[in-house]
C-alpha cells in the first residue's frame, strides 16, 4: 500500500478538546445555595441488566428503583467507563485518563502503592468550594497510606474495601483448599478488611472481610469478620447515617460517594435476597439487592427533604464482565470487560437533579465517566486546578456536562479514546457515531460478532493489531461492531482517518508536556526484546521532536 504520510507536530492542541483548568464559569452561586451531590457507583454492573436498558423485569431482575430513578431525571445510552475497575474508578475520582495517573491495571493487596498523592480527587477538588466529602464501599485505588479515601480529599470514609471482591476469598481455606499453607498465611496477613477513619487521623479496621456467610463485625469485643454477602449491607447504612447527619447540617454542602461490591463476581446475595429474583439466579438476586440498596439511599435523601438541592448521578465501573458467566452481566454490545469493544466500555449512567433536570429525558451524547470531575467542579462553582497537589502543570480530560443536564446546550466533548491496560495511544477512538479500532486486547468475538463465551477472551488475549489500516464502525447502524466499513464499496470511510488522525495528534501531543507518572501495577507483558530496548529512546525523541506520524490510506 501506498500512501503519503502527515506529520502532526506540538504545540497545535485545539484549546478546549482536553481541559486544563479552563472550564466555562458555573452560574454565579452566590444567590443561591450549592447544590449536593450523591455519586453511587456500582460494580461490573452491564448496561443491559437494569430496567431503563431494557433489562430489569425482562431479565429477570426487576429494578424499580433504579428505574424511578430514570423516570425523575436524565438516562445515558452512549457513556462511556474504562474497560476495568481500577482504571475506571480512577478515571472518574481524578478526570483524567488512567495512563496519566498511572493507575491502568489492578494491584494484588501486599503490593502497596495506589492513587499517586500529586493527583486531585473530586473530593479534594470540591473541598475547595467548601464541600464536607465522605466516602463508603469499595475504593479499588491501592493500599498505601496516601492512596486511601482519607488521604485524597475525604473528610471521612467509612467501611472503605480496598480489593475487588474475589481478593477477600484468597485466604480463605474452603476457597482455595490446594494453596500452600505459606502463602494463605501471608494473603491472611496483608489483606485489609473494611478501613474507617477521618482525614488525618488514624485509620481503623473494623472488621475482616471473607467469602463465607458470616456477619460478626465484633468477636469478644474485637475486631470480627463480615462476609461479602452482607458488606454491601454496611456501605447502606454508612450512606443513611450520613444522610441524618447531613440533614443536621443544612447550610454545609456536602459530597458522599457511595460504592456498592455488587455485582462484581463472586455473587453471594444477602440472605434476605436470595431467590428473591425472578430468575432465581445468584446473579439476578444480586441485582435485585443493588437496585433495593439504592432505593433506600434515595427514600432517605428524599426523607430528609435534601432531595431537592441534589444532583444524584449513578454509573458503574466498566462494562459487564461476560466471561464469568453465571456471575456476568448482559451487555447488547460486541466484547467483555478488559477489552476495546463497547461491550466493556459502554455503561449505564442516570442523572437526577429535581427542578434542574427534566425527568425521563434521554441523552446520546458522548461523554463518560471523565466527565464527572468538570461537571462537579462547574455545578459546584470550582475552577478545576492548573497545577496538581505537587504544584505541577495538570490536564484533565474532562468536559463539563451542565449543559446536558440543565438542557442548555451540548458537550464540547467530540471523541472518546479506548484504552486497555498500558497503552499510550489509544487502542481505539469514537469521533461521533464512527469508531476506529487500531489494536484489540484479544481476539474477542468472530468477524460476524458472535459473543460466544469462548470468544470472548478479554484479558486472556495477546495484544492483537488488526491490520496497517484499522477497523472503522458506524456505532449509530451497527453498534455490536459486526460489519468493518473502512472498504466498504458503498460506505467507504477512508477519509475519516484524517479526522481520527487529527484525534490522535492532539492526545499524544499532551504527553511530551504532561508526562504520564509511574505505573502503580505491572502485569506481565511479554520479553523484553533487544529491539524494543533501541527504541525507548528514539520514540521519546521523536515525540519531542517529530510529533506523531500516520499513514494516510490511498484505498488500494
Amino acid at each position: 500500500m501506498t500512501g503519503r504520510t502527515l506529520k502532526f507536530r506540538l504545540g497545535t492542541v485545539v484549546a478546549g478538546t482536553i481541559l486544563c483548568g479552563a472550564l466555562a464559569p458555573a452560574e454565579a452561586q452566590d444567590a443561591q445555595k450549592k447544590p449536593n451531590i450523591l455519586f453511587i457507583v456500582s460494580d461490573d454492573t452491564g448496561y443491559g441488566d437494569l430496567g431503563p436498558y431494557g433489562g430489569g423485569e425482562g431479565r429477570g431482575m426487576p429494578t424499580p428503583s433504579i428505574d424511578k430513578l430514570a423516570s425523575e431525571g436524565m438516562s445515558f445510552f452512549s457513556f462511556y467507563a474504562q474497560p476495568s475497575c481500577t482504571p475506571g474508578r480512577a478515571a472518574m475520582q481524578t478526570g483524567r485518563i488512567p495512563n496519566r495517573s498511572g493507575m491502568t491495571t489492578v494491584a494484588f493487596q501486599g503490593q502497596g502503592g495506589g492513587l499517586p498523592a500529586a493527583e486531585w480527587t473530586l473530593a479534594s477538588v470540591l473541598k475547595r468550594g467548601g464541600y464536607h466529602t465522605y466516602f463508603t464501599g469499595k475504593w479499588h485505588l491501592g493500599e498505601a497510606d496516601y492512596a486511601l479515601p482519607n488521604a485524597q480529599g475525604y473528610d471521612e470514609m467509612k467501611y472503605a474495601g480496598l480489593y475487588h471482591l474475589n481478593a477477600y476469598t484468597y485466604a480463605d481455606p474452603t476457597w482455595f483448599p490446594d494453596m500452600p499453607a505459606d502463602l494463605r498465611a501471608m494473603f491472611q496477613k496483608v489483606t485489609k478488611g473494611a478501613l474507617s477513619g477521618n482525614a488525618g487521623g488514624p485509620v481503623t479496621e473494623e472488621f475482616k472481610i471473607n467469602g463465607q456467610y458470616v456477619d460478626t463485625p465484633v468477636i469478644d469485643g474485637k475486631e470480627g469478620v463480615v462476609g461479602i454477602p452482607f458488606f454491601d449491607g454496611y456501605v447502606e447504612k454508612a450512606a443513611i447515617e450520613f444522610l441524618d447527619e447531613a440533614s443536621q447540617k443544612p447550610d454545609e454542602p456536602f459530597f458522599i460517594n457511595v460504592n456498592f461490591m455488587k455485582v462484581h463476581q463472586p455473587n453471594m446475595p444477602a440472605p434476605e435476597f436470595q431467590l428473591k429474583s425472578l430468575s432465581k439466579s445468584k446473579y439476578a438476586d444480586s441485582v435485585v439487592e443493588l437496585d433495593t440498596r439504592i432505593g433506600r439511599i434515595m427514600d432517605k435523601l428524599r426523607e430528609t427533604g435534601m432531595d431537592k438541592n441534589t444532583l444524584v448521578f449513578y454509573t458503574t465501573d466498566n462494562g459487564a464482565w461476560q466471561d464469568v458467566y453465571p456471575d456476568a452481566g448482559y451487555t447488547p454490545f460486541r466484547g467483555t470487560k478488559g477489552t476495546l469493544r463497547e461491550g466493556g466500555n459502554r455503561v449505564p449512567a442516570i442523572a437526577v437533579w429535581p427542578g434542574k433536570i427534566k425527568p425521563d429525558t434521554k441523552n446520546h451524547d458522548v461523554v463518560g465517566g471523565l466527565d464527572l470531575m468538570a461537571t462537579f467542579a462547574s455545578v459546584a462553582g470550582v475552577p478545576l486546578p492548573d497545577k496538581d497537589r505537587e504544584d505541577k502543570p495538570i490536564i484533565f480530560d474532562s468536559y463539563d456536562m451542565s449543559p446536558i443536564l440543565l438542557g442548555t446546550g451540548k458537550s464540547e466533548r467530540k471523541s472518546w479514546f479506548y484504552f486497555t491496560e498500558n497503552e499510550l495511544s489509544p487502542g481505539a477512538i469514537r469521533f461521533n457515531n464512527y469508531k476506529f479500532v487500531f489494536n484489540l486486547r484479544g481476539d474477542d468475538g468472530a468477524s460476524t460478532g458472535g459473543l460466544a463465551v469462548d470468544s470472548n477472551l478479554g484479558w486472556k488475549g495477546a495484544e492483537k493489531y488488526v491490520a496497517t489500516v484499522p477497523q472503522v464502525f458506524d456505532l449509530w447502524q451497527d453498534p455490536q461492531e459486526r460489519y468493518d466499513i473502512f472498504m466498504n464499496n458503498f460506505t467507504e470511510r477512508t477519509w475519516m482517518g484524517v479526522v481520527m488522525g487529527e484525534e490522535l495528534k492532539k492526545i499524544m501531543a499532551t504527553y511530551v508536556q504532561y508526562p504520564p507518572r509511574k505505573m502503580q501495577s505491572v502485569g506481565y507483558t511479554g520479553p523484553i526484546t533487544l529491539s524494543n530496548y533501541e527504541k525507548f529512546q528514539w520514540v521519546r525523541d521523536s515525540l519531542a521532536k517529530e510529533g506523531v506520524s500516520i499513514p494516510m490510506p490511498t484505498g488500494n
